[in-house]
């Protein structure tokens, strides 16, 4: 079932040099429990995308339906509440003069979620449910590793019971080791909670590991969409064969297909 609908899409930022036509007529779904990753190198306008999904900026125009219902300038309370934000950097997204259990507790006194008096209780079942003990909740973000932190701030996320997870570089401030338990902890959660994800990315080799269908940005206009298979296999658009010439080779089969796509037309 379809949970997220963008309808031409666009955003333009003006300037004293004149405009910038930062997302360009962009149009694509995404369904319950997938994981759409939208992919382009920087300056292609996958964050001013994302950002205009979560409400952060208003869309030039176009159209963005969610649930079923279009998505109004100004987001209600219950809007925020179902598409949460995972962000790239795990500690500058936490506030350092708060305990985690403290930043996660936020969320949920924000959006009234639960009783008051059961609420802690609420944050260590969050914490637990990625990873991090319960009674760690009192630790302050600098005493954390990097993989920790991140597990935190999709913890937080999780909390507000969300439909949809916007995750804008979430493993690129990772060493590889703990970028793969993460992609593993999401894949995990997507697959118990039925969660979609638009995970944002320039790294198509995290993508091959998360993602259902890829969507290819460059200059603000999607150039491809696909399933991962397709785009991987198949691409059809000469930007999409230059990112995966691109792609770190780890065996004989990807190096064919390196070579294949390197003198297709």
């Amino acid at each position: 079932m379809t949970l997220l609908t963008v309808k031409n899409l666009s955003k333009t930022f003006d300037t004293g040099r004149g405009p910038i036509h930062a997302v360009r007529d962009v149009s694509l779904s995404a369904g319950e429990g997938e994981c759409l990753a939208i992919v382009g190198e920087s300056g292609s306008g996958k964050t001013t995308f994302a950002n205009m999904l979560l409400g952060l900026l208003a869309a030039t125009s176009g159209e963005i339906i969610f649930d079923g219902k279009p998505l109004q300038p100004r987001r209600s309370a219950r809007d925020r509440q179902a598409i949460q934000l995972v962000q790239q950097n795990p500690l500058s997204s936490l506030n350092p003069k708060r305990t985690i259990g403290a930043s996660v507790r936020l969320v949920l006194d924000t959006h009234r979620i639960g009783d008051r008096a059961n609420r802690w209780k609420t944050v260590e079942r969050a914490l637990e449910a990625v990873g991090i003990p319960g009674d760690m909740r009192t630790r302050a973000p600098s005493s954390l590793s990097g993989g920790q932190r991140q597990r935190v701030g999709i913890a937080r996320a999780l909390a507000c019971h969300p439909r949809l997870l916007v995750l804008d570089e979430p493993t690129s401030a990772l060493d590889v080791l703990v970028q793969a338990r993460i992609l593993r902890l999401l894949n995990q959660l997507r697959e118990d909670r039925g969660l979609a994800y638009i995970f944002i990315t320039h790294d198509l080799a995290v993508v091959r590991n998360i993602a259902d269908r890829v969507a290819v940005f460059q200059s603000g206009k999607l150039v491809e969409l696909g399933t991962t298979e397709q785009i991987f296999s198949y691409p059809q658009d000469g930007y999409t064969r230059s990112l995966i010439g691109a792609v770190p080779v780890v065996d004989e089969n990807e190096l064919a297909l390196r070579n294949k796509l390197a003198v297709t037309p």
